[in-house]
């Protein structure tokens, strides 16, 4: 957890409160019961009380519902699919191995150099969704993601042998207002909300699924 702590012991304000999506069956999973771990210790390190840390996955149980109440945590009542803006406030969002719609949708719900700047994403590796996909994929399904790529800073969490499926392809994003400040301005001209009509694999439960 401290790992991610060095990264934001700079200028950036630290989160003041987390917001976590996709962390999949924990009762089932090995690997979702060592994410909700690393959840908690995160937290605690960043000292983010669990009060002020808000789930959602359509996939959650009733039990596993009532389990993560008991640790303190808030569940989120809907489906945001991602749309989920900081209001001003500095917060982490907690999603690994989330589908790439959901960053984009949140980047999108941010797109400004002054909401941006307040946010923090421990989740899949920019760099890698970028190496992976074709360009004219990235810009067509995935603009914002696209568009925020010279405005990010990004470190891959250490890799440990025992959470390599766990945690593989996990990185802390975060995004320094100065360099969100030299992008063009035309950047952030185009707010368009993401629809993904011609996305073949699209990656998240819509609202309403």
């Amino acid at each position: 957890a401290g790992a991610v702590r060095a990264p934001l012991s700079g200028p950036a304000e630290p989160p003041a409160r987390c917001v976590c999506y996709g962390l999949g069956r924990f009762g089932r999973c090995p690997a979702a019961r060592y994410q909700l771990a690393f959840l908690l210790l995160l937290l605690d390190e960043l000292r983010v009380p669990p009060a002020r840390c808000a789930l959602f996955d359509p996939a959650f149980s009733a039990r596993e519902a009532a389990a993560l109440r008991a640790l303190g945590l808030c569940l989120l009542a809907d489906n945001e699919e991602g749309k989920h803006g900081v209001e001003g406030a500095a917060t982490l969002f907690y999603m690994v191995h989330c589908g790439k719609a959901l960053y984009n949708n949140l980047l999108w719900s941010n797109w400004s150099p002054a909401a941006l700047s307040k946010l923090v994403i421990i989740g899949n590796s920019f760099r890698g969704i970028e190496e992976r996909l074709l360009s004219r994929i990235l810009e067509r399904d995935y603009s914002y993601i696209a568009k925020v790529l010279k405005g990010v800073e990004e470190v891959a969490l250490p890799s440990h042998p025992r959470y390599l499926d766990t945690f593989n392809d996990t990185s802390v994003h975060w995004f320094p207002l100065d360099k969100l400040q030299e992008l063009s301005p035309e950047v952030w001209d185009f707010v368009e909300e993401p629809m993904y009509q011609d996305c073949e694999d699209l990656e998240i439960i819509r609202k309403g699924e």
